[in-house]
């Protein structure tokens, strides 16, 4: 009897047609998906990395080489840098395929490279998260759980165990607050499900619902955060119509007070937004 794909293989075919699409690599059971970083030194594992007291020294040298300078920009430059991918990983693969990658603290590695930064995020756990009906239901790199809502459950809950040491540890060396700093893992969360189901052409209502169940999840296990990112609608009747609002300013117009707002900053006003956001419709070249 022939064995069933490993669950993780069916979150990276998924992925593969989006213009946006930032796995990690993955070094996990039959699956290799692994890029190459010239000038890597060392690979950090999460749980190590805090352990060992080097989050702070590696965010120092990071910021006096590359910058930015102020405090709260560059702490969630540093952590889009370590979980963006973990986080995409998770949130589109829910969305795109109903399993979920079981993150653990010490199977995810980060590459630092001779230029002074962190390369692509590792992981080398196959473990996932599925239906009982999925197809990889008895494989044995899946976790059989028995609905979405346990789906998020899980997955939420070992999301959070697997960031929480290197979320506590930016925020004792930087003092930016937890709530900031988790806000913007449940932005990033509600974001990589839209971001697929606009460039699919699909319902970006539903979608952010299904996120939205997501972020529950993530709160009940531990997250906190002042506001939860918003949907905006801003072209009725447009396939891409809708874009989101997020609940936390992640300071980039701190470290860059020329850049301004970003689009999808709480701070800056719905008419400039949607002014801005038309704009893109009418010239997709001004889209980041």
């Amino acid at each position: 009897m022939a064995v069933a794909q490993a669950p993780l293989q069916a979150v990276v075919d998924a992925c593969a047609p989006l213009k946006f699409a930032p796995l990690p690599d993955i070094l996990a059971g039959d699956l290799v998906v692994r890029r190459e970083h010239p000038g890597t030194e060392h690979y950090y594992r999460a749980d190590l990395m805090v352990a060992e007291d080097t989050v702070g020294a590696l965010f120092d040298q990071i910021t006096a080489h590359h910058g930015p300078g102020h405090r709260l920009p560059a702490a969630t430059h540093f952590l889009r840098a370590l979980l963006r991918e973990p986080i995409f990983m998770v949130s589109a693969g829910i969305y795109l395929t109903g399993r979920a990658a079981l993150l653990e603290r010490r199977h995810l590695w980060f590459p630092w490279l001779s230029n002074i930064g962190f390369g692509t995020p590792m992981i080398t756990s196959p473990r996932t998260a599925v239906l009982p009906g999925d197809p990889a239901a008895g494989h044995p790199d899946s976790v059989v759980v028995a609905d979405d809502d346990a789906l998020d459950r899980i997955a939420a809950e070992h999301l959070v165990a697997a960031f929480t040491p290197v979320i506590h540890a930016v925020h004792a060396h930087t003092r930016v607050g937890l709530r900031t700093l988790w806000g913007w893992v449940l932005d990033t969360l509600h974001f990589y499900m839209l971001n697929p189901a606009r460039f699919l052409g699909r319902d970006a209502e539903a979608a952010w619902d299904r996120a939205d169940r997501l972020g529950d999840a993530l709160v009940r296990a531990g997250a906190v955060t002042r506001a939860r990112p918003r949907l905006f609608p801003f072209c009725a009747g447009h396939p891409r119509g809708t874009w989101a609002v997020r609940g936390t300013c992640c300071f980039d117009y701190k470290g860059d007070p020329e850049h301004g707002y970003c689009t999808t900053c709480p701070l800056k006003s719905d008419t400039d937004r949607r002014a801005e956001l038309r704009e893109w419709l009418r010239n997709p070249a001004l889209a980041p």
